[in-house]
């Protein structure tokens, strides 16, 4: 994790009582800025800096025309750019699979050689908040005319490699407000979610080490309560290690005296999967919401377009995680129970109603369905669809 490293720690060290000594709001705006380019170019490198570099000089200068076709053409470049990176030798590979699986794999292993080593450093990132820039101007909202603005809403370094993702009309006031005062409240509140933040990732981690010593048993002798206690500590991983990510992330921000919405609600409270999405990396979820899902037309279709809506949605979203089959399979499964969920209770001869009725009645049950189709699905995450399959059915199986 970049959070935990050495060089950061110096970084920090190094940061924060400059930026807390400053007075003058446009120094310490200043003193951000270049302080998030160092981070960038860090840890992006030059290679990963320049195509960031290239989008952003696109996307602010589509924004300032305000025009729409310009914004929707910024907007293409900007997918077209993550996918080249992110996605190519996936799509290259899986289409020449479906013919030939000995061409599948020498065309990867050319494409390869042709890009560069890595996709720049958190390019998803970029795009979406890229994405979502375009979209709102391109709907009448007012562009981000000052470029330094813009430089600090793209590369705002504690958000930079795993958000949350930002919303410009609610970031760029934030920062204003916290280049003319920082409180010694939002400082201190700070270093408590950064130390919150810090305890989840290193419970994250040595669940990592103890799931990596026990799958090696899980489709063999392992009884079937270990297999549980496993499935249950892989769930636990992932919310732990991401929120304690965001936790960092908006920690840091806030001891700038920065406001970033919260990426995480409990999601385990949950008891519907229409809740757990509200509750579950919200920043994407509310993404996902906005820019793809209304957009195909959203909650205005009929039924079945609402559902093949949220079956589009979703399976960009896990895509969005990954260039894996495994990943689109995960955003299926997440989109096959939303639209579940919201069209159960129109089951005919009253069966919806009552099935309805009993979960509003009985919320213990809604939130053990949900939980067990949550965590059914880390499997198809973590893991190829196979041995995913596989892991399922020995939780059931001896």
């Amino acid at each position: 994790m970049i959070f935990a490293t050495y060089w950061f720690i110096a970084f920090c060290l190094a940061f924060f009582p400059v930026y807390w000594l400053i007075r003058h709001p446009a120094w310490r705006f200043g003193w951000l800025l270049v302080a998030s380019a160092v981070f960038h170019t860090h840890f992006a490198g030059p290679a990963g800096v320049l195509p960031i570099v290239a989008l952003g000089i696109i996307v602010y200068f589509a924004a300032l025309t305000r025009d729409r076709r310009i914004c929707i053409a910024g907007i293409v470049i900007c997918v077209l750019a993550l996918c080249f990176y992110k996605y190519t030798v996936f799509a290259v590979t899986s289409l020449l699979a479906l013919i030939h699986p000995e061409w599948s794999t020498a065309a990867a292993t050319g494409v390869q050689h042709a890009l560069p080593a890595a996709a720049p450093l958190a390019i998803s990132f970029f795009v979406f908040e890229f994405v979502h820039y375009l979209w709102d101007v391109k709907n009448g909202t007012v562009p981000m005319r000052n470029v330094f603005h813009f430089s600090i809403f793209s590369i705002f370094f504690p958000t930079l490699v795993a958000g949350p993702i930002k919303r410009y009309e609610e970031f760029i006031p934030s920062v204003n407000d916290a280049a003319r005062r920082v409180s010694p409240h939002d400082v201190a509140m700070g270093l408590i979610q950064i130390g919150f933040g810090f305890l989840k990732k290193l419970t994250a981690d040595n669940l990592t080490l103890y799931i990596e010593y026990a799958q090696e048993r899980f489709l063999t002798d392992m009884p079937i309560g270990t297999r549980w206690f496993v499935f249950g500590a892989i769930a636990m991983r992932i919310l732990l290690d991401f929120s304690g990510y965001s936790d960092i992330a908006i920690g840091l921000a806030r001891m700038m005296g920065i406001r970033i919405p919260a990426n995480f609600n409990w999601p385990y409270l949950a008891v519907s999967i229409q809740d757990f999405w509200k509750r579950w990396h919200i920043s994407l979820s509310t993404w996902i919401r906005d820019y793809v899902y209304i957009p195909l037309g959203g909650n205005r279709c009929g039924p079945l377009r609402r559902f093949s809506n949220a079956l589009i949605a979703f399976a960009l979203c896990g895509l969005w995680h990954g260039p894996a089959w495994n990943f689109v399979v995960w955003g299926v499964y997440h989109g096959l129970g939303l639209g579940i969920c919201a069209a159960y209770r129109s089951i005919p001869c009253g069966v919806g109603q009552l099935t309805g009725k009993f979960f509003d009645s009985f919320k213990p049950a809604g939130w053990i369905l949900t939980q067990l189709f949550v965590w059914f699905g880390w499997l198809l995450f973590f893991y190829p669809i196979p041995k995913a399959w596989q892991m399922t059915v020995r939780l059931f199986v001896p």
